[in-house]
């Protein structure tokens, strides 16, 4: 018997739930840039499997999927070890499914996953989804209890960690009980905002933080998410920093950082790292106008923080930003250097860094002017409250 033929009698032995979760955990590993020898054939035997229109991104089976359909929204697809306030990684949820179903709730899952199948054969999506929800309020109990203590806390961690050994699936567990606690709240508040948002403007500004003041005031745990949603409306996930520097008192990092937005800041860095990520996948892959956009999009946002807030270098998240910029910076010149000096490559073009044309040096000196105006009336109207 040869090396391929073991390979698919061990996969079979394996449950169906199981060969799911060594999918998702393979190609949790592949996102994270570890390269596992052999793995390969094995992604490619699990993908046909259970990916039959050719997919590489997981999707959660039938029972899994409606237990998880509150979620839909804030899933990624990029690689779930770091950190993204306010999102789930879409590789987590096979492991976290099959600990709800092993570990957490074996019994009550098993009538679950049999309840549901039967409603979807007899067509009767009204019953799924009100079976779905049942359940999920039922989870949402336990984990509210395992959680309460920080014994209980570690033995379903140490339980978990048997179905993946990402960092930072407990930590998605504890999101989606958030997510489960604030129920329709999410819904309703994704519903109100505008379709796309092409303009941050002042008064949009003024009228969604209005919606988010409400919403925190009612579900302060799951604010984070409310901003996910808002940030799926934004042309530019660098705009979310808006919420925070129109109320702060000046532009300089210190004040921005005492605004209750102020967690935007480092959530507009997690969307730089996942971008950070693609990039390098792109480059591995050789699609270099994928990365080329990426890299156009990673650089306005650099410039975007740099000018928005005065001092940041200095501060907490400019020591983050700078350890990305350079692990990028790294991953460009690696590429470049492949290539002869004497050969352009689109990556080292100045023209990614549209700020470094006289066009975006005239908007910058525009911006800082404003803000110049801006911060002096603010000293104005605080020394006059003074008086």
């Amino acid at each position: 018997m040869n090396e391929i033929d073991q390979l698919s009698e061990f996969l079979q032995k394996l449950t169906p739930l199981s060969r799911s979760c060594l999918l998702s955990e393979l190609e949790r590993l592949e996102l994270c840039g570890v390269d596992m020898p052999g793995s390969s054939d094995i992604l490619a035997k699990l993908r046909a499997e259970f990916r039959k229109d050719g997919s590489t991104q997981a999707r959660a089976t039938s029972p899994s999927r409606y237990f998880f359909a509150p979620l839909e929204l804030l899933l990624i697809d990029g690689a779930p070890d770091h950190a993204n306030a306010g999102r789930i990684s879409r590789n987590t949820l096979t492991p976290i499914w099959e600990w709800i179903c092993r570990d957490l709730l074996p019994t009550m899952a098993r009538d679950y996953i049999k309840a549901i199948n039967d409603q979807v054969t007899a067509n009767n999506p009204k019953e799924v989804l009100k079976i779905a929800s049942t359940f999920q309020t039922k989870v949402g109990k336990v984990l509210e209890n395992t959680l309460a203590s920080p014994e209980s806390t570690e033995t379903a961690r140490g339980k978990l960690a048997q179905y993946t050994a990402s960092r930072t699936a407990f930590d998605d567990v504890r999101k989606i009980l958030h997510v489960l606690r604030a129920g329709d709240a999410l819904p309703k508040f994704n519903a109100k905002l505008p379709e796309k948002i092409t303009k941050f403007d002042d008064g949009q500004v003024a009228q969604i933080t209005a919606q988010l003041d409400a919403f925190k005031k009612s579900h302060p745990q799951a604010l984070p998410f409310a901003l996910a949603l808002l940030a799926r409306r934004l042309k530019t996930s660098w705009q979310l920093v808006r919420l925070a520097t129109r109320q702060a008192a000046s532009k300089s990092a210190t004040d921005v950082a005492v605004t209750p937005y102020a967690c935007v800041v480092p959530m507009v860095l997690d969307r730089l790292d996942d971008k950070r990520l693609a990039l390098r996948i792109a480059l591995r892959h050789n699609r270099v106008l994928i990365a080329r956009d990426l890299l156009a999009d990673i650089y306005d946002t650099e410039y975007a923080l740099k000018v928005r807030i005065d001092g940041i270098e200095q501060s907490d998240w400019g020591i983050r930003l700078q350890q990305l910029m350079d692990a990028i910076a790294a991953l460009v010149s690696a590429e470049v250097s492949r290539f002869p000096s004497n050969v352009g490559h689109i990556l080292g073009s100045r023209r990614l860094r549209s700020h470094d044309t006289l066009g975006g040096k005239l908007s910058y000196l525009a911006w800082k002017g404003r803000d110049a105006v801006q911060d002096g009336a603010a000293v104005f109207r605080k020394l006059l409250g003074q008086s």
